[in-house]
């Protein structure tokens, strides 16, 4: 079994129903949860926008890294999400969504894929996958940037607001 650790996210909708199927689903179809972090209310990043809620969870699975990644998608699609993030003049650029379903950690792995890029390459510059993350795993390692997470969330140059909502 690999230990993974998924960040779900959203602000269009219920969320507290959509957080809770998202669990669910993840529940039922990738691996058993083992610990879940408080639901954060945060500052949008990247774009202007409704506040977002958070939350960092870790299960138990016997997927793959892809096939977990499809699987995830596949769940993001059932509770409404369209696409991932959508191209304005050659970049990227984010928008409001009803479930985001990020693959932070699986093991201890480093995989670079066109499809799939573990650890999650923008962990350390986020506040809102920081602090959620370190509630539930501050000793946790960063194969890549050799630091724990609460190393990390100390160093972060993130200054958007986080507050634990529940």
């Amino acid at each position: 079994m690999a230990e993974v650790f998924i960040l779900l996210g959203g602000n269009v909708g219920d969320m507290t129903t959509i957080l809770g199927l998202a669990q669910n689903l993840v529940g039922k179809r990738v691996g058993s949860i083992i610990k879940k972090s408080s639901i954060y209310a945060t500052e949008s990043w990247g774009f202007k926008s409704a506040q977002f809620w958070n939350q960092v969870i870790i299960l138990e699975t016997d997927l793959s890294p892809h096939k977990l990644l499809n699987e995830t998608k596949n769940i993001e699609r059932e509770l409404g999400r369209s696409n991932k993030t959508i191209e304005i003049s050659g970049t990227d650029s984010y928008q409001d969504r009803t479930i985001d379903i990020d693959l932070l950690f699986y093991d201890e792995l480093e995989i670079n894929s066109e499809e799939l890029t573990i650890p999650h390459p923008k962990i350390s510059e986020r506040r809102f996958v920081l602090v959620p993350l370190n509630e539930v795993a501050p000793e946790k390692y960063h194969p890549c940037l050799g630091k724990k997470v609460k190393e990390l969330l100390l160093f972060c140059e993130d200054h958007l607001k986080v507050d634990r909502i529940d």
